[in-house]
């Protein structure tokens, strides 16, 4: 089964990203010249063992035409949900039309567009033998403090054991997307794909990658992944 299976990319890019404060959805802010979400797609689409992808879009969405990969065949569009966990399924439900359902997905934030091929290569390779899956993460390394609503602190969380969550987070298309309904029909609006996973009492593998891999949720975090991605091969 290993051998024959195939390797998804499931982008859930409807979002809207109200921290921004843009006038745009942030996963089309220009970031080195390109939209985000064109930097978060490209590493997938080159890479040899991604057969395509599926980007979960907002209905009304009149931006996407205007990327680079919007006319690539490689792509299709998905309607995007009113939680990222209702995108993904979304996608997922896409998916299942014609794919396998002991093949791969691998959700990946649009708004993450700093992914290393390096960190996306040890992904497949350590889960692609792996019975449940898992996700990129790196563990905490900052004083973790619990706050009440009054933002007064009310413990400080030992940081032994705990982990910032990444994506891509990887794991088969049938698994994921029963898990994903599962959670749905709980009422729980996960905010990853592993905490579905999770839910179904498994447990995913986090491989640990890095922490330049940030997802753009504040104005500051453009400059800062345009300054990670300086470091890394250009696009082109």
């Amino acid at each position: 089964m290993t051998c024959t299976a195939k390797y998804w990319a499931v982008i859930p890019a409807a979002g809207i990203g109200h921290r921004m404060g843009a006038s745009i959805p942030k996963q089309y802010l220009d970031l080195a010249g390109r939209p985000v979400i064109d930097w978060s797609l490209h590493l997938f689409l080159d890479h040899p063992r991604i057969s395509g992808a599926v980007v979960s879009l907002d209905p009304k969405d009149d931006f996407w035409p205007r990327t680079a990969f919007a006319g690539d065949p490689r792509v299709r569009r998905a309607e995007g949900g009113a939680e990222r966990c209702h995108s993904v399924l979304n996608a997922l439900d896409l998916l299942s039309g014609g794919v396998d359902a002991a093949d791969w997905v691998l959700v990946h934030d649009a708004a993450r567009p700093c992914l290393r091929r390096d960190d996306l290569d040890r992904l497949l390779d350590t889960l692609s033998d792996h019975p449940v899956g898992g996700l990129l993460g790196v563990p905490v390394r900052d004083t973790m403090k619990q706050v009440g609503e009054d933002g007064r602190v009310r413990r400080t969380v030992p940081r032994t054991d705990l982990w910032h969550a990444f994506t891509p987070q990887m794991f088969r298309l049938g698994l994921l997307r029963k898990a994903l309904r599962a959670a749905l029909d709980k009422c729980s609006l996960v905010t990853d794909d592993a905490s579905a996973v999770e839910l179904m009492s498994l447990e995913p593998l986090l491989v640990e990658g890095h922490a330049d891999n940030i997802k753009v949720t504040r104005p500051e975090d453009l400059a800062l992944a345009a300054f990670y991605l300086r470091q890394q091969e250009p696009l082109c």
